[in-house]
Order: C-alpha cells, then structure tokens, then sequence
C-alpha cells in the first residue's frame, strides 16, 4: 500500500450486508494480511442474511455453513454492527462514505418478480421471497399471516425454492415444530387446511433443473405424496439429458409417475409443461389459477397449446427468480437488478466510483449457490486491495466518529455480543419446544434481547 495509508495504520472497510456475500468478503479482507480493520453493518440485529432467511427450516446441513461464517468474529476480528440501516431511514450512505475508505455493498437481490398475469395483485397471490421470509422468521414478514384455511396451493416455478414451499406446505406441524420457524409461524402451519400443492412448471420433465438431493426430499415426505403429471411424456420415453443432475432427477420422476400414490394426507403434484395465464379471485381473494398447457415442439422449444385447466387454490406462490433493489447514491441497471461494476469495482457511465464495491447477488444477479459467493467475494477484494493506496482518505476515520455518527441519527448498533445475547435467547426458546432454536421474529423482540433486556 502507499506511504500515507501506512502512517494511517489500518485501512477501514465498510461490508453493508451480513449475508454470505458480506461475510465471505470480510473473512476475505481479514485473510490478506493487510493492515485492514473491517465492520460489517447489517439493518437487522441478527447476522446471516439469506442463510438465516432464505434457507428451509429444515435444511439443517445446509445451514451448517454459518459455522464458516461466522469466523470473522471469533475471535473479534471483524466488528459487526447489526441494527443499522443505511440508505431511507437510516444513516445516509454519503454520511458513512466520510468514515471509511472503502465501501462493500452486499445487500442482495430481495424482490420477487412478478408473472405478469392479470389477477396478480389478488390477495393470496405472494412472492416466494416474501413467502419463505415469513416462514424463515423475518421481521419485514411478521405482518404477512398468509391464510392456509383451502386445500388447494399453487407454486409457479421449477427451481429449489418452488420445491422448498412445497415440502414445508406439506409437511405435518409436528415436523416443522422440531426446526426453528417462530411459534405464530408454526400456529399458522398446525392449522392449515392444504391438502393439493400444485407445482406448475413450463418445461417438461426431461428439462427440470432442481437439485437431485432437494427433488428426493419431497419423494420422501411422511405426509405426502407426489404424483407426477406429465402428459404421458414419461412413459413415451424422452431424450436423455447430457447433464448428470438432470439425468438423476428424470430417474426419479419416472419411479414416482409409475407407482400408485398411498392415500397419505396430502399430494404435491408435479404439473409438466404448464404455464399460469390469469388468477381469478372472489372478494379480492385468490380462488384459481388458469393455466395453459404446453408441448415441446421438434426443435425442443416451449410451445403454448391454447388448451387451459384451472385448479382451485387459495394462495398462489410465485417461485420465478428475485431482482435487486437499487442503492441510494449508486448506479443501478434495472434491466439486470444489478449495480454495473468491473470485477466488483462500481462503475458509473463507464467511471469508476471511488471507494465503491459490490459483491454477491447485487453485482452479479441472483445465480449460484451459497458458496459462490467466495470467489465472487474475493475477485472484489482483490479490486479493493489494489485500489486502496490511491484511495482518498475519509474525512473521519476515527471509529469513534463512526459511533457517534450513528448516535447522531439514533442508531443504537448490536455488537457481536448483543448478537450473542439473542442466540442464546432463540436457544433458550428452542429448549421450550424441543427444537435447537426458535427464532424471534418480532424486531422489537429482537432489539430488547440483543441488548439485554427483559424478553418473553
């Protein structure tokens, strides 16, 4: 680095975002071996993102990778500062600009997007970002209380997600109650009425794209079984996928559209080659979904038949992939959800923004696995570092100029501790139900346990 950013001592880096990508970034900057101090701000008092939100409740293996996670922090190496919202409603982004030298944005792509079907802006009609965050325990969801009192569901897409609202629609409460969902969440699920989920996916089966490991999980549900329709493309037989996943996946589906469901309580039907074309609803409620069926023509394309089914369903789940949101004082491509960066490095009309950084979903679109974020953090990293001896130094690099700016807009950050403080309260609340965790949901919850107070 330069002479005069070592007689400053340490460079100091803001991560906005304690999600993976945040993370993996801070674990990235603290392995470099650069004079570099590191504090990861999250709006929410609780650390993980998309691992404590947006993964099932009962994936336990998966969630297993906070343990990687949170390494940065113990020891303190990094300091996290959750509770602090940055942008509308928080500290402004200009203001916390003058106290680092670099910024990471990893906040993630969060917006459902949408079919573009009338009867879309029914009520009962949910995006599965917003589904899975309530059922996950988000306290932007605790208000949602979707009503499950039919016994029909539809879930439109043809990826993990769509089958993870299915198999947690499916399963008994009893199930649920062993994982970490919010007791209102658990109420909620004890007392549905859903018999039908009906997954509706474009394509046909030979095209499916799901993860062998999360397809075999609903072919093994206690409660449900799965019947397969396809319109007789199975048993016609269809061209062998070169992909491997997907040659798994055809296996299964052929096993289970050839044996006879078992009377179990409730069904996930698997509909092939069905595309949603209106939702019809009664009182402002969904009641319907109108799909079309399609056909694969010979040149292996999707093609509508005109032909339409309607299936009753009193919530419609769209599972179609998530957009991001743009940041306050950065550019932002709509057309790809992203902020348009080179390599991590912002960029605005071909320029590179000063001190500015994204990784994860907001840099690159919402592709990939959890995992890949480490790489995609580190190329970033490898930018800042470069960056940093010709980077300005901040007006106020004191941390202690920080906290007060954040006193100054009435912030009152948790620290790894008071994210400790309520770890440990969700630990004590699983004790009550047997479970490992159960996790507070309300913010004001949340906040009153992180910093020590009396909590229910």
């Amino acid at each position: 680095m330069g002479d005069e950013l070592m007689q400053q001592g340490q460079a100091r880096v803001a991560v906005i975002g304690a999600g993976p990508s945040g993370l993996y970034a801070a674990a990235a900057l603290l392995a470099s071996g650069e004079p570099v101090s590191v504090e990861v701000l999250d709006r929410l008092p609780a650390p993980y993102g998309l691992v404590r939100y947006g993964v099932a409740p009962d994936h336990v293996k998966m969630k297993s990778v906070i343990r990687v996670l949170q390494k940065p922090f113990d020891p303190a190496h990094v300091e996290f500062l959750g509770g602090v919202r940055v942008g509308e409603g928080g500290i402004p982004l200009d203001v916390v600009r003058r106290h680092f030298h670099a910024v990471v944005h990893a906040t993630g792509s969060s917006v459902d997007r949408h079919l573009g079907v009338p009867g879309e802006d029914l009520a009962g009609s949910l995006g599965s970002g917003a589904f899975v965050s309530w059922y996950c325990g988000h306290p932007d969801r605790v208000e949602l209380q979707p009503v499950l009192d039919r016994p029909g569901v539809a879930v439109v897409g043809a990826g993990n997600v769509a089958l993870d609202v299915a198999r947690v629609l499916a399963k008994t409460a009893d199930e649920m109650a062993e994982t970490d969902v919010p007791e209102p969440v658990l109420s909620a699920l004890r007392g549905s009425a859903v018999r039908d989920v009906h997954v509706l996916i474009r394509r046909g089966p030979q095209h499916v794209r799901f993860t062998p490991a999360e397809l075999r999980q609903i072919g093994e549900l206690h409660n449900a079984d799965v019947v397969v329709h396809d319109d007789g493309l199975l048993a016609e037989g269809v061209e062998e996928p070169e992909d491997r996943r997907q040659r798994q996946n055809l296996d299964m589906l052929r096993e289970w559209a050839a044996r006879e469901t078992t009377g179990k309580p409730r069904r996930i039907h698997l509909r092939f080659l069905r595309s949603p074309v209106r939702l019809v609803g009664v009182d402002g409620r969904v009641s319907a979904v109108v799909v079309e069926r399609n056909k694969i023509d010979a040149d292996g394309r999707v093609v509508a038949t005109g032909e339409e089914e309607t299936f009753d369903a009193g919530l419609v789940v769209r599972a179609i992939g998530y957009d991001g949101e743009p940041i306050e004082g950065l550019p932002f491509d709509a057309r790809t959800g992203t902020v348009p960066n080179d390599g991590g490095r912002v960029m605005r009309d071909g320029v590179q923004v000063p001190g500015a950084y994204v990784t994860g979903w907001i840099k690159r679109g919402p592709t990939g696995v959890i995992g890949t974020n480490k790489s995609d953090a580190s190329e970033t990293v490898e930018a800042l570092l470069a960056d940093l001896p010709g980077l300005p130094t901040p007006a106020h690099p004191e941390p202690e100029a920080f906290r007060a700016a954040l006193a100054s807009y009435g912030i009152r950050p948790v620290d790894w501790t008071g994210w400790l403080r309520l770890d440990a309260e969700e630990v004590r609340r699983g004790g009550l139900r047997g479970a490992e965790r159960v996790k507070v949901a309300d913010l004001a919850d949340m906040l009153e346990a992180a910093h020590g107070a009396r909590t229910s």
